[in-house]
């Protein structure tokens, strides 16, 4: 039997995910990054949620800010808590005997605190001051040391806050059990935190680069979806069933609807109908199966507009609870974060049905694009784990993914415009590959086989075949 080591939550939305938990009981880790990156909000942050589970807290500073300075930015997050200060949190300048005394004196200082507060979380702020005033690499690693072995004999858990960008090999790394990193990067004009765990004894960890985010209540993670979710939470049903699309004829086609389960593309170009039919889509969303609008295009007034012309009430679906609308403008917003609240509604409500409008809008708020394929395979495997769903939009790459694929298109015919459905692939089930066209009207949406007489009809011209 594997044992498990006791984690200190952390209480960080999104961060005791990176930690498989949060952090082990007992160790060192050391927290760097740039001044501005958000080291002392996290640390506060940690802090304050440690008091809440009926732990205390020991800050040590070694800068020479005073306290009252950190105390009035920190009344600025919602996690502070005046109350708080003095008893079950307690803070204390070591600057004078750091500079007086020396590393020593510091840890002597520590060490007499911890045991008189009766300590289980101590934070060091300023571990860049302590390696300035060590002669040798080795007076660090008996300073962090010491500190360590105090810390641990008292069950008390030690972080030690840097801006300086500490590497694999500096003496700092050597001793602790784990590093944590924040980071900012440009892309553009905007500016994206990063978070990374540069190492964690002992313990799993999700690896690789994260995003955050500082908002009134202190930081937000979102781990990758892809690593979050790399393994999906449900292997599926072993039973083919079907669900409805909304529109009868189509569900002729495909003999009985969509594959439960089951992942649908539909691409084509702007103004085909995409949307139209995802809203058909919806308008068969039910008390029992409820369905859920996550777009970012369509504000949810437009949306009930646009279902009321094609004879739908989603007004009435709404005040039922049998559908949902979650609307997210494109202008702002990380991409893990938009996907992760897409799994977290689709969770909370029960969604039976989704329709995604568009996978286009999630490219936008990617910062790296070459992981674009990862992210859509994982939230997809979470999303066919959890329900059958119909996704549209287009995207790069993505029809080795899906399950099902629909093509919409413009075709000319005898000097008209017409607009063309054609089903591509539906995974494990027969279909009817025919060339539709998608008539819409404000009774709905109506498939109707009008090209048996046309030929190059995918090639967007289409020609009337004369016969003789």
């Amino acid at each position: 039997m594997v044992e498990q080591l006791k984690r200190l939550v952390t209480g960080i939305e999104g961060l005791d995910d990176l930690l498989k938990g949060g952090l082990i009981v007992g160790s060192s880790y050391i927290v760097q990054g740039r001044p501005g990156s958000g080291k002392t909000i996290l640390a506060n942050q940690l802090a304050f949620n440690h008091v809440e589970q009926g732990g205390r807290v020991l800050v040590a500073t070694l800068l020479s800010e005073s306290h009252e300075r950190l105390f009035q930015y920190l009344a600025t997050l919602s996690f502070y808590d005046a109350e708080k200060m003095g008893k079950q949190i307690q803070f204390l300048s070591a600057f004078d005997t750091l500079e007086t005394d020396g590393l020593g004196a510091v840890v002597k200082l520590l060490r007499g605190e911890i045991a008189r507060q009766d300590s289980t979380l101590l934070i060091v702020d300023g571990l860049l001051n302590a390696r300035s005033r060590a002669e040798t690499p080795l007076d660090t690693k008996k300073f962090i040391s010491e500190l360590q072995g105090h810390a641990a004999f008292a069950g008390c858990t030690l972080l030690l806050l840097t801006s300086s960008r500490l590497e694999d090999d500096s003496p700092e790394h050597t001793m602790v059990d784990g590093v944590i990193e924040l980071g900012e990067d440009l892309h553009g004009a905007r500016s994206v935190r990063r978070i990374q765990l540069r190492k964690t004894r002992g313990s799993a960890a999700l690896s690789g680069l994260h995003e955050f985010e500082i908002t009134d209540a202190g930081l937000k993670v979102y781990p990758r979806i892809e690593s979050l979710h790399s393994h999906p939470s449900n292997q599926g049903c072993e039973t083919l069933a079907r669900v409805g699309s909304g529109i009868g004829v189509l569900d002729g086609l495909l003999h009985g609807g969509l594959p439960s389960g089951s992942v649908t593309l539909v691409m084509g170009p702007s103004g085909v109908g995409k949307t139209s039919l995802g809203t058909a889509f919806l308008g068969a969303s039910t008390v029992q199966a409820p369905g859920l609008h996550f777009g970012f295009y369509e504000t949810p007034a437009r949306l009930r507009l646009k279902a009321q012309a094609l004879g739908m009430d989603f007004t009435a679906l709404e005040q039922s609870g049998a559908l949902h609308i979650a609307w997210q403008p494109t202008t702002e917003g990380l991409l893990d974060d938009v996907g992760a609240r897409l799994l977290r509604k689709v969770k909370e409500l029960k969604v039976k049905r989704v329709l995604i409008d568009s996978l286009g809008a999630f490219t936008r708020l990617a910062t790296n694009p070459a992981r674009l394929n990862e992210f859509f395979r994982a939230l997809m495997g979470e999303l066919r784990a959890l329900f059958g769903s119909e996704i549209n939009a287009p995207a790069p790459e993505l029809s080795s993914i899906v399950d099902n694929l629909l093509l919409m298109r413009f075709v000319e015919l005898e000097s008209e415009l017409k607009r063309l459905l054609s089903i591509l692939k539906v995974r494990d089930s027969q279909y009817d590959p025919a060339l539709l066209e998608m008539v819409i009207s404000s009774a709905g949406i109506d498939l109707q086989k009008a090209f048996n007489e046309a030929t190059a009809v995918l090639s967007g011209t289409a020609a009337t075949v004369e016969r003789s």
